[in-house]
């Protein structure tokens, strides 16, 4: 008979929540220490835990584990994309967690990225239905750079154009949502041919004008490594 895991999360910040959240859609039971709690509950929640779900910073994982994990028998799991340490098993939740709970279709979607060397995703989370891939450990730092790169610095550029639409053209951001919305699309359906405009194109006019536009703007130093960062591609392409 399979053994039901004892979950405990370890923090009560942003990921957790969500974690939380999931797991009870699911009616995975759980417990939860955070830091305003006692040492001394926190060791007796660990003494009751089979599974622990380390939720906190990344430099502060590895203390924090070595400090606690007295228990050989109990798994210790951390969410981070680029940690990695021989004491904690990584399994990445590839998705953007902000503010807002999800639905529990959304929870369903999000993949995990393990570990090359952790145990079976079916001995960390039975009773998770989500799909899974493995990543060997030394490509950890490359693919959080990627994932930051694609996710949160994507993020800054469009929070630039909503901005500037709204509070130097006098435009509702929601003019430029279906923008948004149809080049993710592209992306999705085919991320190899979803690049267009002036980059593409080889307009050198046009984009003179833009970096001329963006002049004592931050983002126009953003745009001119864009064209380097295409070129090089281009070249290492043999295009």
């Amino acid at each position: 008979m399979r053994q039901v895991p004892n979950y405990l999360f370890i923090s009560n910040g942003r990921v957790s929540r969500h974690f939380q959240r999931y797991f009870t859609e699911l009616n995975i039971s759980f417990d939860v220490w955070e830091r305003s709690q006692s040492e001394e509950l926190l060791k007796q929640k660990i003494s009751y835990a089979s599974h622990i779900l380390v939720c906190i910073k990344d430099d502060a994982i590895e203390s924090f584990v070595k400090t606690h994990s007295l228990n050989t028998d109990i798994y210790w799991i951390h969410f981070s994309g680029s940690f990695v340490s021989e004491n904690v098993v990584g399994a990445h939740p590839l998705m953007s967690f902000n503010e807002n709970i999800y639905s529990p279709e959304e929870y369903l979607k999000v993949p995990f990225v393990l570990d090359h060397d952790a145990p079976a995703f079916e001995i960390l989370f039975p009773d998770l239905p989500n799909s899974h891939v493995r990543l060997d450990k030394k490509l950890k730092p490359l693919y959080h750079a990627l994932c930051v790169l694609s996710g949160n610095f994507s993020c800054m550029l469009w929070q630039k154009l909503f901005s500037d639409f709204e509070n130097k053209f006098q435009i509702p951001a929601s003019t430029a949502h279906a923008y948004l919305q149809k080049q993710t699309e592209n992306l999705l359906q085919n991320f190899e041919t979803a690049l267009t405009g002036p980059l593409v194109r080889n307009d050198v006019k046009t984009i003179e004008k833009n970096l001329m536009a963006l002049q004592n703007d931050p983002f126009q130093s953003i745009y001119q490594n864009f064209i380097s960062c295409y070129q090089k591609m281009k070249e290492e392409k043999g295009v």
